[in-house]
């Protein structure tokens, strides 16, 4: 009797994954889609996909092309990975490609979809949009938090010139200094400082906690892919996921607690910080859409995650190009030398006058953008791309790292040399399609004027207050460059790095 169950089982289950193979050739047969390699049934071309899913999709663009079809489980997948595919689907048929696939990271780590980056498209996040750049990221609040930014950067140098001499690991300075940057700009005060005995987390695990945000919002979570077995958790991600929203919602319900109770105690109470701000926006009768307790969260998270992680990420991969390059280093110090001098430090005024130091971050941008795919956008409507039929549904990532590794944009694209910026207008507002670390279109990162002043301003000190070597006897050839996968692609082995003073002592003294 078992064993007519299970032959019974067994071609119900033949038949089925026969008919679903000989409906996807049809349908393909029928639908002028992309070209792309051929699907397997249920995993679809996931097993092309390696640990670096962004080097892989490149391979598969060399190959067919820089707009191809790809099958990733039950969902198909288009990626452009050239200016012209990238100006399609980011401008010319923005609105079209403006929303999110639902996925796992997006349910469990940002309230539902309540946060700017994984909400749909819709009246929600065109609010939550419209607070950022108005509101939180406008220019006359940014410009108020410059003194926050220039304190916080000069308590990271004065930390290093008590390490000079001694190897240290890079990234968790520059977390450190990102974190609390953030913290007094959203948050209102260095929620996280060690000296702080009340403090509800310690910066070395929220740090983690950021590390980890970043990495499950960007793994290829295969009950993402195939939902049916969503359910089994396969990689364990899931689990890992909530047990991070907790550890945050934790921290936030204990951050919003704070402020409600200071708002209540004080009359007339003046907003001081983002979350006071969004605070402010939850009462506003007069939203298009009500602004519950977790999109307040949802928010802030988004500004705590957005502020550290690109900051630390990119800064990291700057210093470990050039300890693989002294002569550019060499070349940016003679500039800092001659504009700013050696008796002060680097002021955000001076970028503007810093052309060299500009060109190795958009170098840096080139070669390790933090979201090498940029976050993967949705068809709202079936539709038409190059002459091939997209489907509503089908998701769409943009593969900024072939975009900057295209030898027909580049001389020389796997190079670092940031002398090809020099005397170019090429930008990173997202007009300039070659080059888009932040991305382009309605769902541009809206913080990216905050990320961008931080990442100058932190590089040209750093370059300017140390001379820098890497630790015992390593040949800079030694060095690792090997990245690691998520929604950001930080260094896979991080940065152990010596530092020795080149300005005056007096300068670094708090």
């Amino acid at each position: 009797m078992e064993a007519q169950i299970w032959s019974t089982f067994n071609g119900i289950c033949i038949a089925f994954l026969s008919f679903w193979f000989l409906a996807k050739i049809f349908r393909r047969k029928k639908l002028n889609l992309p070209p792309g390699p051929k699907p397997w049934p249920i995993i679809g071309n996931l097993n092309l996909i390696g640990s670096l899913p962004h080097r892989s999709v490149h391979e598969l663009s060399q190959k067919y092309g820089p707009l191809i079809q790809l099958q990733f489980g039950s969902y198909p997948v288009v990626v452009g990975s050239s200016v012209e595919m990238a100006k399609i689907f980011l401008k010319t048929m923005d609105v079209t490609f403006a929303s999110r696939p639902k996925t796992a990271a997006g349910n469990y780590i940002t309230y539902n979809y309540s946060n700017i980056t994984w909400s749909p498209y819709g009246p929600y996040w065109r609010q939550a949009r419209k607070m950022f750049l108005m509101e939180l990221f406008s220019p006359k609040r940014l410009e108020s938090y410059e003194y926050i930014r220039a304190e916080e950067i000069k308590s990271l140098l004065n930390v290093l010139f008590k390490s000079s001499g001694k190897p240290f690991p890079l990234k968790d300075y520059l977390s450190t200094v990102s974190l609390n940057i953030i913290s007094r700009m959203a948050l209102g005060k260095r929620y996280l400082d060690e000296s702080d005995e009340n403090t509800i987390v310690s910066p070395e695990e929220f740090n983690k906690m950021i590390d980890e945000v970043f990495l499950l919002s960007g793994v290829f979570n295969i009950g993402d892919m195939i939902p049916w077995i969503s359910f089994l958790d396969l990689q364990g991600y899931v689990k890992r996921m909530k047990i991070l929203s907790k550890k945050i919602d934790r921290f936030l319900e204990y951050v919003l607690n704070e402020h409600e109770e200071k708002r209540k105690k004080t009359k007339d109470y003046v907003s001081r910080d983002m979350v006071d701000v969004l605070l402010e926006l939850a009462e506003d009768p007069s939203l298009e859409v009500k602004l519950e307790r977790h999109g307040v969260k949802a928010l802030t998270l988004d500004l705590i995650a957005g502020g550290t992680e690109t900051s630390a990420v990119t800064v990291e991969w700057v210093i470990s190009n050039l300890l693989k390059k002294p002569e550019i280093f060499k070349k940016a110090t003679e500039e800092l030398d001659l504009v700013v001098g050696k008796n002060k430090w680097v002021d955000e005024k001076d970028i503007p006058n810093l052309p060299y130091i500009d060109a190795i971050v958009k170098e840096t941008m080139r070669l390790h953008p933090v979201v090498p795919m940029l976050v993967p956008r949705l068809a709202r409507e079936d539709c038409k791309v190059a002459g091939y039929d997209i489907k509503k549904g089908t998701r769409v990532l943009v593969n900024v790292w072939t975009i900057g590794r295209d030898p027909s944009l580049w001389d020389n694209p796997n190079e670092f040399c940031p002398q090809r910026f020099i005397g170019k207008a090429t930008d990173v507002k997202g007009q300039d399609f070659e080059l888009l670390p932040f991305g382009s279109g309605r769902r541009m990162c809206p913080g990216y004027s905050l990320g961008l002043k931080e990442i100058q301003s932190i590089v040209a000190n750093l370059l300017h207050g140390f001379n820098w070597k890497l630790p015992g006897n390593m040949n800079p050839k030694e060095l690792n460059m090997e990245e690691i996968f998520g929604l950001s692609t930080p260094k896979k082995i991080p940065l152990i790095a010596v530092v020795e003073p080149r300005l005056p002592f007096e300068l670094y003294s708090m």
